[in-house]
């Protein structure tokens, strides 16, 4: 349900310029394989007996590049949307081993693309073309994980596109019991997904966490029973398993909203016990709480985990105009950068998790004010079956915006 993913504070834009405009096989650079185009659901099985045709990757990835000098302390978060005529980095129309129907915008209604051909371009620091070969390789026994909300969700399905050219590939294994994550007797659906690019034992993964709290029944025998959200305690998902990544990418922001506190039967716990602390009645000071709770949590872990890099990815802006996603809010344009191309701004728009972040060793991903540019990329009204329906103005198409935080997050890598 749409409703889910509301947001209680828009991110404030004011900043933002309005200037037109198996595990041990080796890899090596012809191991990659080119599919045909499987017809499908995401996150099935990778096994397939489809024809398969192999190719050598040629591709001059430029490994060597130098980068500017600058890089080093680059805000990435600070330059401007360029058009450029090679985007997108994979089909809208493929990709149907990753990618949920209900975000692949090129099986929609939508007539309109325009928003597939852009890419970000920092204004002090260069920034690499994503290459998957190179990137594949340079994350050679290495694990990512995303761990969030459906914008954390629609992040992953962007990096399996990108690294696996939106192309069916059979390479792939499902790891996902080495983590727990099997859905379990009547959902809809599992709490993640995980897999593992064979070649290179690179595995990539996402585990729910909408409030990056720890979760725990009251009473475990009662279905309906209501739910213990520790606010200053980490998922246990995390605590388990956080040895195991090499790069791991948070967020939250959009389901703390009462709706969403009162749907899911969650109580505010802190030290162990029900919230007495009046403040959270104010779900934005609970959120900020957490979030900086977490936040130390995880710097604490960093010096016993050296080799992990932890990245906090801002929020995701939503888009809605005269309304709100059930009073008939509307994103409806479908110009890019009516409001400008640029962001000038140093600081982030986002300020619970930039000030989470500062003075520790958790890296910030700053995507806000440039995803803020770019409402016509929202999946809006268009679905893959025509109804009248509330539009989606919190979501994004794919290909799309999401990518572009990849590929932000792979150049602070």
């Amino acid at each position: 349900m749409l409703h889910i993913d509301l947001l209680v504070d828009a991110p404030n834009n004011s900043s933002i310029s309005r200037s037109r405009g198996g595990h041990t096989e080796e890899a090596n650079k012809s191991f990659l394989k080119k599919e045909a185009t499987r017809t499908g659901e995401h996150h099935n099985s990778s096994s397939s007996t489809e024809p398969v045709t192999t190719f050598s990757s040629e591709d001059n990835d430029s490994d060597e590049e130098e980068l500017s000098p600058q890089n080093a302390d680059c805000n990435f978060a600070k330059g401007r949307w360029v058009a450029d005529s090679k985007r997108p980095l994979y089909s809208g129309f493929g990709c149907k081993q990753w990618l949920s129907v209900m975000w692949a915008c090129r099986l929609t209604q939508r007539t309109d693309f325009s928003f597939e051909g852009y890419r970000w371009q920092p204004k002090n620091c260069k920034m690499k073309k994503f290459n998957r070969f190179s990137f594949l390789r340079r994350m050679r026994n290495k694990t990512i994980a995303f761990v969030g909300d459906s914008l954390g969700r629609q992040q992953f399905q962007s990096m399996m596109c990108m690294v696996s050219g939106g192309e069916h590939i059979i390479y792939v294994e499902d790891a996902a019991r080495e983590y727990g994550l099997v859905k379990p007797r009547g959902a809809k659906r599992p709490d993640g997904w995980v897999y593992r690019f064979t070649k290179t034992n690179t595995t990539i993964l996402y585990y729910w966490s909408a409030s990056l709290s720890d979760l725990v029944p009251i009473n475990s025998t009662d279905k309906a029973s209501d739910v213990a959200m520790h606010l200053d305690r980490p998922p246990a998902f995390l605590r388990r398993y956080l040895h195991r990544f090499d790069v791991l990418v948070l967020n939250t922001g959009h389901h703390w909203n009462r709706g969403k506190f009162e749907g899911n039967r969650w109580v505010m716990h802190v030290n162990g016990k029900p919230n007495e602390n009046k403040e959270f009645e104010d779900i934005r000071n609970a959120k900020n709480f957490t979030v900086h709770s977490f936040v130390r949590w995880l710097d604490s872990q960093l010096t016993s985990h050296p080799r992990l890099k932890a990245f906090f990815r801002t929020i995701s802006p939503r888009h809605y105009r005269n309304g709100d996603w059930n009073t008939g809010g509307t994103c409806n344009n479908t110009i890019p950068l009516t409001n400008g191309s640029e962001v000038l701004q140093d600081g982030s728009n986002d300020k619970v998790v930039e000030s989470a972040v500062r003075g520790t060793k958790v890296k910030l991903l700053d995507i806000t004010a440039i995803s803020e540019l770019r409402d016509e990329a929202h999946m809006s009204a268009y679905s893959i079956r025509p109804t009248q329906s509330v539009n989606d103005c919190l979501h994004w198409c794919l290909p799309g915006i999401p990518d572009t935080w990849n590929e932000i997050l792979i150049a602070q890598i």
